[in-house]
Formats: C-alpha cells, structure tokens, sequence
C-alpha cells in the first residue's frame, strides 16, 4: 500500500508540476501574441535615494559697484561676460571732469606713495652723511658743557699756583692802596680844581678797582658757583646730552631701516590716500565675472551711481525649501545631482553645503532652506537659471540591482519575472535600497545575468515560484544560483 501510495503521489505531483508548466507555456505564448516583450539584464550596479527640490542658480558672490564722486565716465574697457581678477580697473572717472578734492586726494597718494618708497629703500649717502655729522657736533657740545660744568664747581676753578698768584696780587694791590691814599692824604687840602690833588685822587680810585678785581679773581678761584649758575650749567650739560641721544638714535634708525610700525603707518597713509582716490575709479572687488554695466562713457554720474556688478561665476549655488518630513535625512556633505530647465541635455553634480536648522511657515507648509554647491560649474550655466536638484540621502554601491519597472507585488511579496529560455518564471526577491529607477536585491533567486522582464502579465506574475521540480527535463531555478537544466 506504501509503494502505491507514493506512485500516486508523484503521479499527482507530475500531473501538477505539468499543468503549471503547460499553463506558463501558454501565458508566455499568449502575451508574445498580444506584446511585444521587454526586458533588462539584471547586474551589480548603483542604486541611490534622493529627495528632489527646485531652485535657482546664484551666485554666492555678487557686488552691485558704484561710484564714489562726480565726474564723466571715461571710456570703458570692460564689457558683459568679461572675466576680471581682483583690483583689476574697470571704470575711471575723466580727469578734467573731476572736483577739487579728488584732484588733491590723487597729489596726497602720490606724496604718500613717495613717501613709502623712500622709508623702504634705506636712507641715502647724503641723509647718513648729515646724521653722522649732528652727532658729531652734538657730542662736541656735550664735551665743552661738561668741561665747563667741572670748571666751575668748588676747587676746580684754579690750581695751587693761580690761587697763590691772585693771592699774591691781591696784597700788591691792597699796598698800592695804601701807598696812593698817603699820596693822596698829602695833597687833599689843596683845592678841588688842584691837579696835583686831582692826580693823587685818580691813583687811589685806580688802585682800589685793581684791589677789587684782585680780590674777585680770588674769591672765584677758591669759591663755587651760585644757585642759579648750578642750575644753568647743570641745564646746559642735560641738554647737550639729550642731543647726543637723539642724533645717536636717528643715526641707528636710519642704518636699521624702518620699523615694522613706521611700515605699517606709511601704508596705512598709502592705503587711506588710495581709498580717496578709488572714490573716482570702479576696481574688481574680487575675481569675478561682469554680469551687467550700468554706466557708459560720456555719462554724466553722481556719487553712489551704480557702473557696474560682478560675480563670481565660479563658484554658483541652488537655494532650496525643503519639507519638514525630509530634512532630517539631509546633511552637509550629500552629493546631489543637478539638471537645468534650459539646458536639457546638461547635468552637473553638487553638494549640499548648508542646512538651516530655522524653518519657515508658507500657507501652512514648513519648509527649511537648503543650500547646494555646484561641483566645477559648466560655462553655459548662468544665475537665474531653473534646477532641479536630487541630493543622494542614501546609495549602495557595487550590488544586485533590477529596475523598479521589473517589480511587481503579488501576494504581499515582490516579485520579478525571469525570462529563460522563452519562459516568464516569476521569482519571489527582498528588496534593501529603493531608487528612482533600480531597487537593490538583498535576497532571492536572481543572479547577475538574469534577464527580467519589464511589461510581465499579471497571470505570469500571479504564479510565484522559487524552484520548480526536474520532472520532463524542465530548467530549475536554483535559490541564490539562477536557473540550472
């Protein structure tokens, strides 16, 4: 009874496996009357998620310039869609056409720009020649001050000899006086007009300043100065050496060349100076790209008209509004893929380079600005431009995919459909990563190679199998291995 039931089982089974069989036969065969079928080659690839948003292209850097004075534009050198490196000139105001102030401010540059070149050339023969030669004399000065200055303090006036000489006349002197006034004693009776009397009297005044004189020079020799000449001779002494400070100091100054702070203010008095004079020119702020000019030559202008802007092209941005739901799956860093509405057949890559973490309310919608940078701008780009932009929040390299076209659901399950041999073999698969076109395969009886089919019917679809027996020669599909004889 055992034998025969398992004869009737696999009588049963065959029977089975058969009509299944002879069914997808007549599925396949029904479609390839009705359809055409389309398929896709199943291979490790890429698959990526991305979240999709608009905006424009910008440029981050852009700078509407304007003129600082009044004048007559002269003529232009520059025109739309020239590339310009920083400081570069661009527009300038007629000379003959300018005030006052701006004609002096261009002398005050020049004066100053002199003035800079000299500090940083080094002093010249003549300048060293005439610093040497002030501290020279100034040292000079100072020698003969403080010779005089020692002179003149208690017991340097005079050695022992001169004071011993004044001492000496200053008896002679006071014994001439003596002398003269007995003369004079002799002879003072006589009447005032007597020139004998008036002889004797002349002799006595004279020996008296001699005393005098003789008694000063000694009194000097062996005294010391008064409060007053101290205080001149100790003046004189502190002003000689206060020169010799100075000369010595512009002396070094001069050899050493300027300080970094004398640098940096002759260049703050160029760069002050320049600013003035930029009031009546129009210089690249940066390296840019002229996008628009709004004067031209023989316009007549105000301060504060605008000549011209510029922006770098080299650098260009998408700024997006990105829903709440989404914007916690974006970070700075994601690559994005970039396409323009005017230019078709262009795509560019890009990264997100800014996230706001303050969102903002329109018609009950929040949404967070998102910023993404173009990777190696295109020359055909241009501000202003519609995006599209994909930022990849997810991708898996290197694995099974299948176009998302091939997939289906059934039961639940996704299947695909395998065509071998002329046969629609549905397949049950575990998807991972889903993308816009490809999904990743995680699990399943797929291998690289397979060829799935794109536009399988439901009935094919409906039938889901992973293996199907040996019976009658028929292919097996192999879990994780494909399809085997």
């Amino acid at each position: 009874m055992r034998k025969r039931r398992l004869i009737i089982l696999g009588v049963a089974l065959a029977v089975v496996a058969g009509a299944t069989f002879g069914y997808l036969r007549w599925a396949a065969s029904a479609q390839s009357d009705t359809e055409e079928v389309q398929t896709a080659t199943v291979v490790l690839g890429t698959v990526a998620a991305s979240i999709d948003a608009g905006g424009t292209l910008a440029a981050p850097q852009v700078e509407t310039l304007t003129w600082g004075a009044s004048g007559i534009v002269a003529p232009v050198s520059v025109a739309v869609g020239d590339t310009v490196p920083a400081g570069n000139l661009l527009m300038t105001l007629d000379p003959e056409s300018l005030d006052a102030s701006s004609v002096e401010a261009q002398a005050t540059l020049l004066t100053a720009e002199a003035d800079l070149a000299d500090l940083l050339d080094g002093p010249s023969a003549t300048a060293l020649a005439a610093a040497e030669l002030r501290l020279a004399n100034a040292r000079q000065a100072l020698d003969e001050a403080q010779r005089t200055w020692s002179v003149q303090q208690e017991g340097n006036r005079a050695g022992a000899d001169t004071v011993a000489a004044a001492q000496a006349r200053l008896v002679l002197a006071e014994a001439e006086i003596d002398r003269v006034e007995d003369v004079y004693n002799q002879v003072s009776s006589l009447p005032e007009n007597s020139p004998a009397r008036a002889a004797a009297l002349i002799q006595v005044v004279s020996a008296r300043q001699a005393r005098d004189s003789a008694a000063r020079s000694l009194s000097w020799y062996t005294g010391h100065p008064t409060e007053i000449q101290q205080a001149l001779l100790d003046a004189e002494v502190a002003s000689a050496e206060a020169e010799v400070a100075e000369a010595q100091q512009a002396l070094t100054e001069l050899r050493d060349g300027p300080d970094e702070s004398e640098s940096a203010a002759a260049r703050a008095r160029v760069a002050s100076a320049q600013e003035a004079v930029d009031q009546t020119r129009v210089v690249a702020p940066f390296d840019g790209t002229v996008v628009s000019i709004s004067s031209a030559e023989g316009d007549v202008v105000k301060a504060n008209t605008t000549a011209l802007t510029v922006a770098d092209l080299s650098r260009l941005q998408v700024s997006l509004d990105v829903s709440e739901l989404e914007i916690g799956q974006i970070a700075v860093g994601q690559e994005a893929t970039i396409t323009i509405d005017a230019l078709p057949d262009l795509t560019v890559a890009g990264r997100v380079s800014s996230v706001s973490i303050v969102g903002s309310v329109n018609q009950g919608v929040v949404t967070y600005p998102v910023t993404v940078s173009v990777e190696d701008p295109d020359p055909a780009l241009q501000p202003g431009m519609t995006a599209a932009v994909s930022i990849i929040i997810d991708k898996r390299e290197n694995v099974l995919v299948v176009p998302n076209r091939a997939v289906q659901v059934s039961g639940g399950q996704n299947t695909v459909v395998v065509l071998y041999q002329g046969q629609q073999i549905p397949v049950v698969v575990t998807l991972g990563l889903e993308g816009e076109s490809y999904s990743e395969v995680l699990a399943g009886s797929l291998r690289e190679g397979d060829e799935v089919v794109l536009n399988a019917s439901s009935s094919a679809s409906s039938t889901t199998r992973t293996t199907f027996g040996q019976g009658g020669g028929e292919p097996i599909f192999i879990p994780g291995g494909g399809f085997g004889p």
